[in-house]
């Protein structure tokens, strides 16, 4: 049985947020990890927020951003790339599970982005990959676009994929787009650093710009 999210677009973003902040100062409180709250979700759930993030081992979402059970309705691929099984479980999680944030969630050392770019850069077609290839060639766009932009750093590769992917989920999800436009989600894009563990914001859409604020002062 699915539970609405008591928290609003902008109270979700801002918890979402703090638990950040906690996982980054080393002051994590480890929330709803016991056995109490593992039984308390056995008729149904109702997380806050719909975690769409890359593959990657590093981005264990729910320690990165100090969560537990029942929280984060995580989507993952590798490089954040979207196919119509991605579309339906986020789908999913914003008309069934009615979370009110989605979050897109790429990092630094990318290695979809970087096997895109080496594509591009270098002229060798993606390939001899397997189903890989298809990950690079959705990827290839984003490359293609920063490349346009004058961009070389690879800060900047992984913000243009960020923005794509939050631009294709606007743009294919009918559901989304009207849920964004009533004001009952908000769609914010994230990227990751590795090395300190910030979740920088790269792209605010539907949410209060204090938490947009509190996400820059944590990584100041």
């Amino acid at each position: 049985m699915a539970r609405r999210s008591p928290l609003t677009p902008d109270g979700a973003f801002a918890m979402l947020i703090a638990g950040n902040r906690r996982f980054v100062d080393g002051t994590p409180e480890h929330p709803n990890q016991d056995a109490e709250r593992r039984a308390e979700l056995a008729p149904g759930q109702a997380p806050f927020a719909v975690l769409f993030g890359c593959s990657d081992s590093r981005l264990a979402a729910e320690i990165i951003f100090d969560r537990g059970l029942g929280d984060l309705f995580v989507v993952r691929t590798a490089g954040h790339v979207i196919g119509p099984e991605v579309l339906g479980s986020i789908e999913y999680g914003v008309s069934v599970l009615r979370c009110p944030l989605v979050v897109v969630l790429g990092h630094d050392s990318c290695g979809a982005v970087g096997a895109a770019r080496r594509a591009v850069e270098e002229g060798i077609p993606a390939r001899g990959y397997g189903y890989v290839r298809d990950v690079i060639e959705k990827v290839t766009p984003s490359v293609l676009a920063a490349r346009a932009a004058g961009h070389t750093a690879d800060r900047d590769f992984i913000a243009e994929q960020i923005q794509h992917t939050v631009h294709l989920l606007l743009e294919r999800s009918r559901i989304l787009s009207d849920a964004l436009a009533a004001g009952d989600v908000a769609v914010v894009g994230l990227a990751y650093r590795l090395t300190d563990g910030i979740a920088e914001l790269i792209t605010l859409n539907g949410a209060d710009h204090d938490g947009a604020s509190a996400s820059r002062q944590s990584s100041g």
